[in-house]
């Protein structure tokens, strides 16, 4: 249907932002949320749960990017992976563009969320959803790892923010189950939000990170849509190695890919870069 007008976001209290929806494509409510996708002359397809912008087309690579590449070439022989959330399946298909990855387990609690996108923004998952390396499981995600007895070598976790169903996928004992069913070396990734204006989300999932893992830091992106800031995604892991591997065996490990030249933001360089911290960020995560 076509109406013209402004969606707002929601997530925070004191500000808004909005978007000029030249056509609202999709507009209900399903068990879990609310999902509106509607177009925007600069950000192509946006797509908002309950009120919060979770991507658009326009930029949604530089996300996804750096919730996959970074992991997986940090780790340099992950070949089983886990995501929990992601039912867009951006992340799943940056992660199946490593030939080294020989499984992936998706667990996304709302399966009308990947029959939506599927329909809807199909060049998001690319096909991911139908690579036979590709399991999706249909689950609470925070009931998932507390019960699963496979083990990873990356866990992704791509959730909304810490409000409603996605809560509970920033808590203590969430991670405490998530570092169980890692593998020694594995690595686990986390939507950590925008510092500037949620430094109390990233604070408190780096404290409880530490409950579990030896080595806890995040890493920075600039997402266009995520207003207030740079985006930080947490890292933890047991290997304090794998945040400081050498620029020339990322460049190695990138190449071996077969993603130099195809990536849009990810580069070896960059990830490096990434994880320098400024003081105000750094001190959120030491607490």
């Amino acid at each position: 249907m076509t109406d013209k007008a402004w969606q707002a976001e929601t997530l925070h209290d004191d500000f808004q932002t909005a978007f000029l929806a030249t056509d609202v494509l999709y507009d209900t409510a399903t068990e879990h949320q609310r999902l509106v996708l509607f177009e925007n002359p600069t950000y192509g397809r946006v797509l908002m749960l309950d009120g919060a912008t979770q991507l658009t087309t326009a930029d949604e690579f530089v996300y996804h990017e750096m919730m996959a590449h970074t992991p997986i070439l940090a780790h340099g022989v992950a070949k089983d992976i886990l995501i929990v959330g992601g039912g867009d399946g951006g992340v799943a298909r940056e992660v199946l563009r490593h030939s080294t990855v020989e499984r992936l387990v998706q667990v996304e609690i709302d399966d009308s969320v990947v029959a939506f996108s599927r329909q809807y923004l199909p060049e998001i998952s690319a096909g991911a959803f139908d690579d036979p390396r590709h399991e999706l499981v249909i689950a609470d995600g925070a009931r998932f790892m507390a019960e699963t007895e496979r083990r990873f070598d990356v866990i992704i976790v791509d959730s909304t923010d810490p409000i409603g169903p996605a809560q509970v996928l920033f808590t203590e004992a969430f991670y405490a189950d998530c570092r169980r069913a890692l593998k020694e070396d594995g690595i686990l990734i986390t939507q950590s939000g925008v510092p500037f204006i949620q430094g109390e989300e990233l604070e408190a999932g780096a404290r409880d990170l530490r409950a579990s893992f030896a080595d806890v830091w995040c890493y920075l992106c600039t997402v266009p849509t995520y207003v207030g800031g740079e985006m930080a995604l947490g890292w933890a892991s047991d290997q304090p190695a794998h945040r400081r591997v050498p620029l020339e065996v990322l460049e190695v490990r990138y190449e071996a890919a077969g993603l130099v030249g195809k990536t849009r933001y990810y580069a070896p360089d960059l990830h490096q870069a990434a994880f320098v911290l400024p003081p105000y960020i750094k001190r959120l995560v030491i607490g």
